[in-house]
């Protein structure tokens, strides 16, 4: 699963998601992409369940680069804790997603094995997600 090597800082505190994507909303590798279009936070366990689906689909044809990295710790506390006594411990890591962001990329395969395999990696993200197509130039 996808997780920080190193981080300067062991938690972090909740923020907002607004605005839409300031960067990561073209495809830049790929000929089909999966975007985003609500904000959301995204774990890193979503995110692997998402690429095994694409690539199950796709029977290990082609490419896929996944354009999103869960780099935010998501703390939680023990259950029946008592409140106060401070923050609890990193349980799981996340990406902030902003609508219009790029989260998948795929190349190398048919037009509709690429879109099922993204269709079906959709269905395994907590957010709405339209597939897209680069334009033939």
């Amino acid at each position: 699963m996808l997780q920080p090597k190193k981080t300067k800082f062991r938690k972090q505190f909740k923020g907002r998601i607004s605005g839409a994507a300031k960067g990561g909303f073209e495809l830049n590798f790929g000929q089909y992409g999966l975007k985003c279009l609500e904000p959301e936070r995204i774990t890193a366990r979503q995110i692997e369940a998402a690429r095994r689906a694409i690539t199950r689909e796709m029977k290990r044809q082609g490419r896929v680069w996944i354009r999103v990295f869960p780099d935010l710790p998501v703390t939680a506390k023990p259950t029946e804790v008592r409140m106060g006594s401070g923050k609890g411990a990193p349980e799981y890591w996340a990406a902030r997603v902003h609508p219009g962001r790029i989260m998948f990329e795929v190349d190398g395969v048919a037009e509709d094995i690429a879109r099922e395999a993204l269709r079906l990696g959709a269905a395994k993200l907590p957010v709405r997600t339209r597939v897209i197509q680069r334009i033939a130039d």
